[in-house]
């Protein structure tokens, strides 16, 4: 049996960072997904040891799905989407797309690196909100790998998840 390719985290990380600033774009100008790969692609700083085909997948998956995305994440806002700080709606989007689409990243990860992406680009506390709406989301699309994970003692959540 062939073992999974080993992925490099940080180049990875960098990818979500440039995914969200793309998407960040995408949700002020409504620029096409190849239209703002190509802006980043020339932007030697912005992808610099980025995962730049996980940047592609995120950026074009978060915008086809779009619709999907927003309805996880509408119901659970305590207010209306358009009051929503893009920077916010864009991390939620991607954490979302990656729980959603990508079963093989863990759903810590997900959440984790979603909350580093708050605290990085986002308001002050707006990592503790990513947090929230992105448990419950998992909750929902990863329940059975959560609900394994709970049965496990020596398994550790995500910073500030709820038990």
């Amino acid at each position: 049996m062939n073992a999974a390719p080993r992925v490099n985290r940080r180049a990875r990380a960098k990818a979500r960072r440039g995914a969200l600033q793309a998407l960040y774009g995408w949700l002020l100008t409504g620029k096409d997904a190849g239209q703002l790969i190509a802006e980043f692609e020339h932007d030697p700083h912005t992808l610099a040891r980025a995962d730049a085909d996980y940047f592609k997948a995120l950026l074009r998956g978060a915008i086809q799905h779009h619709a999907t995305l927003e309805r996880h994440i509408v119901q659970l806002l305590d207010r209306p989407p358009g009051e929503l700080d893009a920077i916010e709606r864009a991390i939620l989007h991607i954490g979302c797309y990656e729980l959603e689409h990508r079963p093989e990243i863990p759903w810590r990860v997900v959440v984790n690196e979603s909350i580093e992406l708050a605290k990085a680009f986002g308001a002050e506390q707006s990592y503790k909100y990513i947090n929230g709406i992105l448990d419950k989301v998992a909750r929902r699309l990863r329940a059975a790998e959560i609900n394994a994970a709970d049965q496990d003692p020596g398994s550790v959540r995500p910073r500030g998840a709820a038990p």
